[in-house]
């Protein structure tokens, strides 16, 4: 085992008291999860309480492969707001770890939920007559299969561009392959072969997108249209959202 190694598994074994800790501190509506990001597929590696229904050998979140993506340079995400899928509202910090080198390899996450408090806030704030219009909290999807994680985001970013594959022309096929890749996707083992199956296309194709889309961010605008083999695929049979 080299050095580092060693060091970042002290250091997890150091902190899985303080999870046991800080969740019976804050009593059941606090959830605590301690993540190796050196196993994305099974980060979690020792959890306390039970908001979002993570398990030991579960996978990371969305917002952990975001913090993946950012690799060194990640900082501690504190005190945001989400929501489940099953409509609970958990506000959240996600404190990175990092070993004597600064290297980040894991995370220390706090889930509060507020799904009450937030009701009462409401009702507090209706009688007061001063009720507004609260920002909604974004759906987060927590889950300890990976691929469901990865098939939720993948949903979103189509979602969000308003088509299915099969109507997206390149530019916006790279777009999406760029903002996946930024979300810590394909960090993730056998996330390339998940991606081109939902989208109908073959591996091959989806690494070449994936290849031109971290081009493309590097040099700040597309090459020709139709270049590389991901001109080939523009109409794949089977293609779906």
């Amino acid at each position: 085992m080299e050095p580092r190694e060693t060091e970042q598994d002290v250091v997890l074994r150091a902190l899985t008291p303080v999870v046991d800790g800080i969740a019976a501190t804050f009593g059941p509506v606090c959830e605590v999860v301690l993540h190796d990001y050196r196993r994305p597929e099974r980060s979690v590696v020792a959890v306390a309480g039970s908001v979002t229904g993570r398990t030991v050998g579960g996978a990371m979140s969305e917002i952990g492969m975001r913090v993946l993506a950012r690799g060194d340079d990640a900082v501690d995400e504190l005190n945001y707001v989400t929501r489940t899928g099953a409509g609970r509202l958990v506000k959240s910090s996600t404190m990175v770890l990092r070993d004597s080198t600064g290297a980040v390899f894991g995370a220390l996450c706090v889930n509060v939920d507020v799904t009450e408090v937030d009701r009462v806030q409401g009702l507090l704030a209706a009688l007061a007559g001063a009720a507004g219009g609260r920002a909604e909290a974004p759906v987060t999807t927590f889950g300890d299969d990976i691929d469901s994680v990865v098939d939720a985001l993948l949903d979103d970013r189509l979602r969000r561009q308003g088509q299915t594959w099969a109507g997206l022309d390149r530019s916006r096929r790279l777009t999406l392959f760029r903002s996946l890749d930024e979300r810590g996707v394909f960090a993730v083992r056998r996330a390339i072969e998940q991606v081109a199956a939902r989208l109908g296309i073959s591996r091959a194709s989806a690494y070449s997108y994936l290849s031109q889309a971290r081009a493309t961010n590097e040099t700040g605008a597309d090459g020709p249209p139709g270049t590389g083999s991901a001109g080939t695929d523009d109409n794949p049979e089977g293609a779906h959202p």
